[in-house]
């Protein structure tokens, strides 16, 4: 190979592409990051910045039995099988090594939540930042990419892979200020995320969120997957993807799904419940989408009040008034614009689900700090799509892998771009933290693997 501008050129400045920076730069390599966006977010940004490890020092700390084992079970239970179970044990095995790896060697300031589990986990095991923001964890990889010398370069997107005797040999950028040029590379990381906001690549492989609103990163538009594919590459779970049952309308900020995990429901608009909410944010989210473009969270001023002491982009949302006060079930239907009667059947009907007189009739057994009393919360929401879980497939070291079996010389990704571990189809396999724990955790792999190509 002639002679390289840099080590490695990593395609993506979100949390994956900066993990990998990290990863890669720590081991000496010349790093250099490309976003195509005139700032560095993805969906890392956007995120609670939750990243779950099983068999931290901190859950030891605290008391906390965990494994990997454990772990990968819960997420394999979750999912249901897929095309990257491996994968799923790979990544619960390095993930306390991760978490240990970001908070004490690159000063990444995550801890240990133990007021809730969130969906698919059986014990605490998600690390965030005190916030619970992606963008504090965002400022953290950045700043720590900055200190080991790292350039991010901002505004520049990438317009296709450069392939010499079918090696990737680095990027061709499209410049929008300083014109094209080409960056040469031992090695490319493809950390650009995945296909959710692009239309034409839903249609063709998750048709069924179609219909929900798109709240996830901007630059989510599937042209790593496409370069890759160009190449070979084969694909998994490619209908898999994070869902959000419950954005705050018109506010665009998540509700909390602490309020419904701790004994909340969703109505319909016509003040009907719609299915068993303990499925989780990601698949209630279809739920919601058959029924309606939009549903009521509905909980009561104790869980408010917990989980607004505890969540300050909840907070936020209620200081802004996106939570409403209602005194009596009357008042719920009132804020809802529904009959009174429908939401007083379902919140008798749920009483008496929570106090044993009669099973849910959707089957939940989980009611947290329900039964709901007076006064009631309401919160206007809309079903969402955050992002999708399908991609390239990977060995474990992350190289892509043509569908043949063969790897593509030269050519790393993570994150969105390579197959998920959130099952083959759907939301319903989504467990908190998956996102983030591929994002970051096949980062770190990529960019050590990726380091290790200089001569």
């Amino acid at each position: 190979m002639s002679e390289v501008d840099v080590d490695v050129v990593v395609v993506g400045a979100g949390g994956c592409g900066l993990a990998a920076a990290i990863s890669a730069a720590e081991q000496g390599a010349r790093v250099v990051v490309l976003e195509k966006l005139d700032r560095p977010i993805g969906n890392t940004g956007v995120s609670t910045g939750s990243i779950p490890g099983a068999g931290t020092r901190y859950q030891r700390e605290a008391g906390i039995d965990d494994s990997p084992e454990r772990m990968a079970a819960d997420l394999l239970r979750q999912s249901g099988p897929h095309q990257a179970e491996d994968l799923v044990r790979q990544m619960a095995a390095e993930s306390a090594a991760l978490v240990e790896w970001l908070v004490e060697e690159h000063n990444i300031d995550l801890r240990l939540i133990t007021d809730y589990k969130h969906v698919g986990h059986s014990v605490e095991r998600l690390h965030a930042p005190p916030d619970r923001r992606g963008a504090s964890l965002m400022r953290d990889l950045l700043a720590e990419a900055k200190r080991l010398g790292v350039d991010i370069v901002t505004g520049n997107p990438v317009g296709r892979l450069l392939v010499e005797d079918g090696r990737v040999a680095g990027v061709h950028v499209d410049g929008p200020r300083s014109g094209a040029y080409d960056i040469r590379a031992h090695a490319v990381v493809l950390a650009a995320n995945g296909f959710g906001n692009s239309r034409e690549m839903l249609e063709r492989w998750a048709p069924e969120i179609l219909g929900a609103q798109y709240f996830g990163a901007e630059g989510s538009t599937g042209e790593a997957l496409s370069w890759a594919l160009e190449l070979g590459a084969g694909t998994g779970n490619m209908g898999a993807y994070q869902g959000y049952a419950a954005v705050a309308y018109p506010h665009g900020s998540i509700v909390s799904w602490t309020t419904v995990e701790k004994g909340g429901i969703l109505l319909s608009p016509e003040g009907h419940r719609m299915g068993d909410e303990s499925l989780g944010y990601s698949g209630f989210a279809t739920v919601v989408s058959a029924h309606a473009p939009e549903s009521y969270v509905v909980f009561d001023a104790k869980i408010r009040d917990y989980v607004r002491g505890n969540e300050p982009e909840f907070a936020e949302l209620a200081d802004i008034g996106g939570v409403t006060e209602a005194a009596t079930p009357e008042a719920v239907a009132e804020a809802i614009g529904c009959d009174a009667e429908a939401v007083r059947e379902a919140l008798a009907g749920y009483a008496a689900a929570v106090a044993g007189e009669q099973a849910d009739p959707f089957g939940r057994t989980d009611f947290g700090l329900a039964p709901l009393e007076a006064p009631y919360c309401v919160v206007r929401s809309v079903p969402a799509l955050f992002h999708t879980q399908g991609g390239v497939t990977i060995d474990d070291e992350a190289r892509v892998l043509r569908a043949d079996g063969s790897t593509v010389p030269g050519l790393y990704a993570g994150g969105g771009v390579a197959t998920g571990v959130s099952g083959a189809q759907g939301a319903r396999g989504y467990c908190s933290g998956n996102g983030l724990l591929t994002a970051v955790g096949l980062g770190r792999i990529a960019g050590r693997s990726a380091a290790a190509q200089r001569p």
